[in-house]
């Protein structure tokens, strides 16, 4: 099975009978480049006060600028970052309803809608995908990554594969291994992954040679930034990060419960629209796309919140003035 169909079932299935956020294809390091395939956010207590700030992911500048909930401070004073990150976390924390704005004189001034709640996320899972563990590329690379790291609470190798004692030897202790087949929906675990350390420091390697490893040491104040940011992102993006192709043979299929998965009837299976459809296919049919909301899908199916009240008080106050 193709990595896109493996991994949009595999989100479909855990989204099903898990009540917090599933996401996929989010950065998983404090300096290197690691993207983990799919993550599951664990809500905490200040989630419901997170879903009423706004849908979309809140910038990382602006959620750490000194920007607060009380008066509103002049823009440029609350930033140690460089200008133009700050504008543009700026911007876009006013565009999402985190931040409002008011004018005095030429200077803008801002102030949070209402306070972030650090402690909105618990238990972070990082899943890593490879349905088929004859082809493992750089897979032990990526979980001796994660286990050094310990930015995740757990991590979990999933895959369609038969798993040997040979795979699980090459597999680091602490990473546990799920045998999830899509066909039947059923998903074994073949062993519980052991509980990381995202509480203390990290190793990050850096460059792998044939002959030395560079790493770094992650500190904890830098994994509790990247949870955060990798959090946010999973929030605002969940897992539906695709369009429908503009092609008859593409429709909107079901999963686990789940609608909004595109099934190409003449390949057979969930396509990756971005890398798989258009003019190059020889199946391709033109057609207008099919009308599918999946902003609506995942606003039924989750605990996030298409349109929170706070943030559409907010537009409405500002449509007053518009």
């Amino acid at each position: 099975m193709r990595e896109f169909a493996f991994e949009l079932a595999l989100c479909a299935h855990l989204e099903a009978g898990f009540d917090g956020i599933v996401s996929r294809q989010l950065g998983a390091s404090t300096g290197g480049n690691r993207v983990i395939d799919v993550a599951c956010i664990k809500p905490g207590p200040g989630f419901d006060d997170r879903a009423e700030l706004t849908s979309e992911t809140i910038p990382d500048a602006a959620i750490e600028s000194r920007v607060g909930a009380g008066e509103a401070r002049y823009w440029k004073d609350c930033f140690d970052c460089h200008p133009e990150r700050a504008r543009e976390a700026t911007e876009r924390a006013i565009e999402i309803g985190f931040f409002e704005a008011e004018r005095r004189g030429s200077r803008e001034y801002v102030c949070q809608a209402a306070r972030y709640p650090d402690d909105w996320f618990g238990r972070i899972v990082g899943i890593e995908n490879k349905p088929d563990l004859s082809d493992p590329g750089n897979l032990e690379a990526q979980l001796r990554t994660d286990a050094s790291l310990g930015l995740f609470d757990e991590v979990i190798l999933a895959t369609a594969s038969h798993v040997t004692g040979a795979h699980l030897h090459r597999i680091p202790n602490e990473i546990g291994v799920w045998r999830f087949d899509p066909g039947s929906e059923t998903r074994e675990v073949v062993r519980e992954p052991t509980p990381l350390t995202p509480a203390e420091p990290g190793i990050e390697p850096l460059d792998r040679e044939a002959t030395k490893t560079d790493v770094r040491v992650a500190s904890v104040a830098e994994k509790a930034r990247a949870r955060r940011r990798l959090a946010e992102r999973a929030y605002g993006k969940g897992w539906r990060t695709y369009g429908f192709p503009s092609c008859e043979r593409v429709e909107n299929d079901e999963y686990a419960g789940a609608s909004g998965l595109p099934y190409c009837e003449w390949k057979g299976r969930f396509v990756h629209p971005a890398a798989e459809c258009g003019s190059s296919c020889a199946g391709h049919d033109p057609a207008e796309s099919p009308a599918v909301d999946l902003g609506s899908e995942r606003d039924r199916r989750t605990l996030w919140v298409r349109d929170p009240d706070g943030q559409r008080r907010r537009q409405t106050g500002l449509d007053r003035f518009g």
